[in-house]
């Protein structure tokens, strides 16, 4: 029942963020995101969504200045929850999914190193599930998202500090088409 009221509680934020008309007089900067990572701001809260119109000349997954080309998801330690961080990049890819029919996605969970491998690979697959949870409520047909687990087994950083440790954990969306 708890899970059902987070999804609901989901599906209207993600109605109310839907809107893409811009905030007049809300002068844009980039403010570092605690991935690391540069996010536009409007001095009201940050956002991870800029526009992902298909609008700009090429494959919007690999122009660099879409959200599109963004796919990783990070997680604090022993998490699958979701950050809000990282909500109007999955609904952005999710709203590119609904859009594009033929595009197929897989979620690939992975680890720190820190935990057993049964338990980081169990940990994995309940990441990439949190993720594909949130798209579907967002409309992305569930069989066309697939979800796997790598545990520990594919770390992005072999270091074995917290710095390492956050690289590792994360979902990584990896696009097929057919």
């Amino acid at each position: 029942m708890k899970n059902i009221a987070a999804y609901l509680g989901l599906l209207v934020l993600a109605a109310a963020c839907s809107s893409n008309q811009p905030k007049e007089n809300a002068p844009v900067t980039e403010a570092p995101s605690s991935s690391g990572k540069a996010v536009a701001s409007t001095g009201k809260g940050t956002t991870t969504s800029p526009t992902t119109s298909s609008t700009v000349a090429g494959n919007p997954l690999t122009d660099p200045n879409n959200i599109l080309s963004k796919r990783v998801i990070y997680f604090d330690f022993d998490s699958n929850v979701v950050k809000d961080e990282y909500r109007g990049l999955i609904q952005a890819h999710s709203r590119y999914m609904t859009e594009h029919a033929s595009a197929r996605l897989r979620i690939e969970g992975n680890c720190d190193e820190r935990g057993s491998r049964e338990y980081n690979l169990a940990l994995g697959q309940r990441r990439a599930e949190a993720v594909k949870k949130v798209m579907t409520v967002l409309g992305v047909s569930d069989a066309r998202v697939e979800t796997i687990s790598f545990g520990e087994e594919k770390p992005v950083d072999m270091g074995h500090d917290e710095a390492a440790w956050a690289k590792n954990r994360r979902d990584e969306l990896k696009y097929t088409v057919e």
